[in-house]
């Protein structure tokens, strides 16, 4: 049996693996005992006998020396300052390393996907549902909506009229996917996330706002993860999109006509202003906003509560602040204005010195 098969077939039942069944998964090197037996996950700070932990961040290292642990994954270039107990795993990225055990052990526990259709289900009848797909109680599957191969939709999930989604995606209590939308193959999304309500469009009048007809859709490519309670609003016309490999936390806003490039992630309370442009392997810290109509290029990391106003045209870059700028020199700016009450005073003394001296 393949390591990785086996590995979850004992998880299924109760973990119980030897460090070097685990070095063989992911292709690591074991320095210790090679037959320390592992049963359990751990936070390093908080490790138990049988239980594996990781070191990825410097700051916890100094756990490492104390940790009960039995087994410890670390990086291949990890350089050990003290005596150590645990057996320690060496692989290229500790922190990918542990993602890969967990989810495995994850999906070993969830044992068999849910088949078939609740008896208080709706599905329409010209709704277009895979065999092996589950739609719990108080779903509502859609006129010409279509659901793919192996896709789950937990209790209260609703698939509107000529909306699609994929093969093996997971679509969890309440998520509404509104008319005409499309949700790609293997993605998750999580409790209360909407894809497709109207984007904010009103046109100021005399007697208020008149609201501008939103008649495009949202469109959400393969492998995308959307938090709890996130939006993706549909286009006014045209699409609002977020490509392929996207993360995005809960909370997070995606106005209309947006335009999200390919594994950019978005942690909680971003706000993302209509008819942006987002490159592809962005990083936006919590509550970060983004100013509407404007491009970011690939690779942008953004610091969190950065509020990025306008075009940001080299890839690569690294912003933060207010309106956002280089992040070296927003530190710089910061120590000045951390001493800005001393400036004054120097300033005030300088100037009564002046004064005092043309009286002279």
């Amino acid at each position: 049996m393949h390591i990785a098969a086996s590995f979850c077939a004992f998880a299924a039942d109760i973990m119980e693996f030897k460090a070097h069944e685990i070095a063989q998964l992911l292709g690591g090197t074991v320095e210790g005992n090679p037959n320390a037996i592992v049963s359990s996950f751990s936070k390093i700070e908080e490790g138990k006998p049988g239980s594996i932990s990781f070191l990825y961040d410097p700051h916890y290292a100094p756990y490492l020396y104390s940790t009960k642990s039995s087994v410890v994954l670390v990086n291949a270039d990890f350089v050990a300052t003290e005596p150590v107990e645990p057996t320690l795993i060496r692989v290229p990225d500790a922190r990918a390393a542990i993602g890969r055990l967990m989810g495995l052990a994850q999906k070993a526990m969830a044992g068999a996907a849910r088949r078939g259709i609740h008896s208080q289900a709706v599905v329409e009848a010209t709704a277009e549902v895979a065999a092996d797909c589950y739609i719990g109680p108080f779903c509502y599957v859609g006129p010409n909506a279509k659901i793919g191969a192996g896709t789950q939709l937990y209790a209260g999930v609703v698939v509107e009229e000529n909306a699609t989604v994929g093969e093996a995606s997971v679509l969890y209590p309440h998520v509404s996917v509104y008319h005409d939308c499309h949700v790609g193959n293997r993605c998750i999304l999580h409790s209360g996330a909407v894809i497709g309500a109207d984007g904010f469009g009103f046109q100021p009048t005399a007697e208020g706002y008149e609201k501008i007809p939103q008649l495009g859709n949202a469109v959400i490519e393969d492998d995308v993860e959307i938090g709890a309670n996130a939006c993706v609003d549909r286009a006014m016309m045209g699409s609002t999109i977020v490509h392929r490999g996207t993360k995005i936390d809960n909370l997070v806003q995606i106005a209309h006509n947006v335009e999200v490039g390919s594994h950019t992630v978005m942690s909680s309370q971003v706000g993302v202003a209509g008819s942006a442009k987002i490159g592809e392997w962005c990083m936006f810290g919590g509550q970060v906003g983004i100013a509407g109509h404007i491009t970011v290029a690939d690779r942008t990391q953004s610091g969190a509560q950065a509020g990025i106003a306008g075009t940001v045209r080299r890839p690569g870059t690294t912003i933060i602040g207010s309106p956002a700028m280089d992040a070296r020199r927003f530190a710089r700016c910061t120590a000045v204005f951390k001493n800005l009450p001393e400036l004054r005073d120097d300033v005030i003394a300088l100037q009564r010195k002046a004064a005092e001296e043309d009286k002279a």
